[in-house]
C-alpha cells in the first residue's frame, strides 16, 4: 500500500476540572500547589464508614458546557464505581458515571482539513471525582530512590469527561478541536482550562483503516498528554508509526502508550482495558442525579452569548472584518472589554478594535486575556480613540501616549494638557510651515515635480518634525498637495 492508502480516525477523551470552591463529594477546598494531603478528609481519603456528599454547582457547571454543545441533557443519570486498584486511588473505586450519563449527543465544530467547517459529534459528557497524585523520583534528600508519593489533595475533584465520536481525521483537526472546546470551557465558566495545572486533561485514541473502509482499525490510547501541542506532536508520532507497522504487514496491538514530550515518540505502558474490567456498578451511596426542567432553565438562563454567535453580531452590527471579530471573541472577558469601551464610544468601532487588536494585545499574555488583564481600562481606551477621532490628538500622538497610559492609568485629557500635545489646527500656522519648508528645498521640489512621488513623505516628514509632531497629519497632506502641485 501506498502511505496514502490509510485514513486516521481519532477520538479524544477530554477531562475539564470544573470550577467549584469545594471537592466533587466532600466539602474539602479544590487547591493547587497547597502542601501535599493537607486539603483531605475522611471521604476522599476513603475511610470506612464515610458517605460521599454531591456538590450541585459542579452538576451545574457541566450542564452550562452540555447546553454550550448542544447535547441531550438527561433528566436522570446514574453514578458508578469504577473499580481499578492504584496508589492514588485510596477507595479502591472512582466514582463515575457509566451507562446513564448526564448528557448525550452535542457537537464541537472545528475547522476542517479542507479548510471548511465541519462538526465532530461528542458521545457524551458525564461528571467523576479525579484521583490522586502519585510523584515519582522525588528530588527531596529524606526520599530514599526508587520512591514514590502520593499526594490526595486532588483526590475527588470534580470533573466533566468529554468524549468525543471517532470523528478527527488528522492531527491538526484534533489541535483545533481542543482550542475550540478550552476557550468554549473557560467561556462559560466551567474550567479555567489550564493544562499545565491539570485542569484540563486530554487521552487521545487513534487508529488507521485502509481509505475508504467503514471498519475501524485497531485502536491504541496515548496518555501524558500535557498541552495542545503535545497532543498535535503524539498524533503525528504513532500515525506515522501505525503506517510504517502496517506496510510492513505487521499488526497494531491494542495498548495505552506514553507520549515522551522529549523524544517526541510514543512509548508502551499497558494494554488497554476494556470496559468490564472495571467491573461498574451504580454507587450505592448516591441516588440517581435528577435534573428536573426548573434546573436546567435556570442554567440555561444563565449561559452568555457563545463566541461564534457573539463574533458574528460584532461583525454583522459593528462592520468589522470576521477574523477580526473572532480574535476580538477568542475569551470572553476581552470580548466584554471591547464592547464596554464602543458602548463609551459607539462612533468608531473600527478604530477601536484596531487598537485592540494592535497595541492592546500585544501588551498582555495569554493569562492576561483570559483574566481579562488589560495594560488600560476600557474607558482609557474610548477616549483615547475619540480625542483622534475629533482632532485633539493625531494617531501618532496617540501611539506615543499609549505606554504612558498603561503605566501610570492617567487621564487621557489630563495627560494631553501636561504634555502639551494638542493638534494643531489651525490652517494658517500649518500653511506658513508648509511654505516655509518647501521654500527652504527647491531640489526636493523639482524632484517631485520631474514625478518622484516619494519626495510627497519626504515634505510630510519636514513639517511634523517643524511642529513636534502636533500638526493635523489631514491639513499637513492637503497643504502640502496645494502648494507643490500649484
Amino acid at each position: 500500500m501506498s502511505a496514502h492508502a490509510f485514513e486516521t480516525v481519532i477520538g479524544l477523551e477530554v477531562h475539564a476540572q470544573l470550577k467549584t470552591r469545594t471537592k466533587a463529594f466532600c466539602a474539602c477546598p479544590v487547591v493547587f500547589g497547597a502542601s501535599a494531603n493537607t486539603a483531605v478528609c475522611p471521604v476522599c481519603l476513603g475511610y470506612p464508614g464515610a458517605l460521599p456528599v454531591l456538590n450541585r454547582e459542579m452538576v451545574s457547571l457541566a450542564l452550562r458546557l452540555a447546553f454550550a454543545t448542544a447535547c441531550e441533557i438527561h433528566e436522570t443519570s446514574v453514578f458508578a464505581r469504577k473499580n481499578y486498584f492504584y496508589p492514588d486511588l485510596p477507595k479502591g473505586y472512582q466514582i463515575s458515571q457509566y451507562d446513564r450519563p448526564l448528557a448525550t449527543g452535542g457537537v464541537v465544530e472545528v475547522r476542517g482539513e479542507d479548510g471548511a467547517p465541519r462538526a465532530i459529534r461528542l458521545n457524551r459528557i458525564h461528571l467523576e471525582e479525579d484521583a490522586g497524585k502519585s510523584m515519582h523520583e522525588v528530588p527531596w534528600d529524606d526520599v530514599p530512590t526508587g520512591v514514590s508519593l502520593v499526594d490526595l489533595n486532588r483526590a475527588g475533584t470534580p470533573l466533566a469527561e468529554i468524549v468525543t465520536e471517532p470523528d478527527l481525521r488528522s492531527p491538526e483537526e484534533a489541535y483545533d478541536f481542543l482550542v475550540r472546546l478550552r476557550r468554549l470551557v473557560r467561556w462559560v465558566g466551567a474550567s479555567d482550562g489550564n493544562m499545565e495545572e491539570g485542569s484540563l486533561r486530554c487521552d487521545a485514541n487513534v487508529s488507521l483503516r485502509p481509505a475508504g473502509a467503514a471498519t475501524l482499525g485497531t485502536k491504541v490510547e496515548i496518555k501524558n498528554l500535557n498541552s495542545i501541542a503535545h497532543v498535535k506532536k503524539a498524533l503525528e508520532h504513532e500515525i506515522s508509526r501505525q503506517t510504517e507497522a502496517l506496510r510492513r504487514g505487521s499488526e497494531i496491538v491494542q495498548e495505552t502508550r506514553l507520549f515522551d514530550p522529549g523524544s517526541g515518540a510514543t512509548r508502551p505502558m499497558r494494554s488497554k482495558e476494556e470496559a468490564m474490567d472495571y467491573r461498574y456498578f451504580p454507587d450505592p451511596d448516591l441516588g440517581p442525579l435528577v435534573v428536573d426542567a426548573a434546573w436546567s432553565a435556570q442554567v440555561a438562563a444563565a449561559l452568555p452569548e457563545l463566541p461564534e454567535p457573539r463574533a458574528a453580531r460584532l461583525a454583522s452590527t459593528l462592520g468589522l472584518p470576521p477574523s477580526d471579530a473572532a480574535t476580538l471573541c477568542t475569551t470572553r472577558p476581552l470580548a466584554d472589554a471591547f464592547e464596554e469601551a464602543v458602548a463609551l464610544h459607539p462612533s468608531n468601532p473600527k478604530g477601536l478594535a484596531n487598537w485592540f487588536l494592535g497595541d492592546l494585545l500585544a501588551r498582555m499574555t495569554d493569562a492576561d486575556r483570559q483574566e481579562g488583564r488589560l495594560p488600560v481600562a476600557p474607558a482609557v481606551l474610548a477616549r483615547l480613540v475619540a480625542r483622534i477621532d475629533d482632532g485633539t490628538i493625531s494617531g501618532k500622538i496617540a501611539k506615543d501616549l499609549f505606554p504612558l497610559l498603561c503605566e501610570d492609568g492617567a487621564d487621557v485629557d489630563a495627560l494631553i494638557r501636561e504634555k502639551g500635545l494638542v493638534q494643531v489646527t489651525d490652517e494658517g500656522a500649518i500653511r506658513g510651515t508648509v511654505e516655509k519648508v518647501v521654500a527652504a528645498n527647491p531640489a526636493q521640489v523639482a524632484a517631485y515635480r520631474g514625478g518622484k512621488a516619494a519626495a510627497f513623505g519626504w515634505f510630510v516628514g519636514q513639517v511634523m518634525k517643524s511642529t513636534g509632531g502636533k500638526a493635523s497629519p489631514t491639513l499637513v497632506n492637503r497643504l502640502l498637495r496645494e502648494t507643490l502641485d500649484a
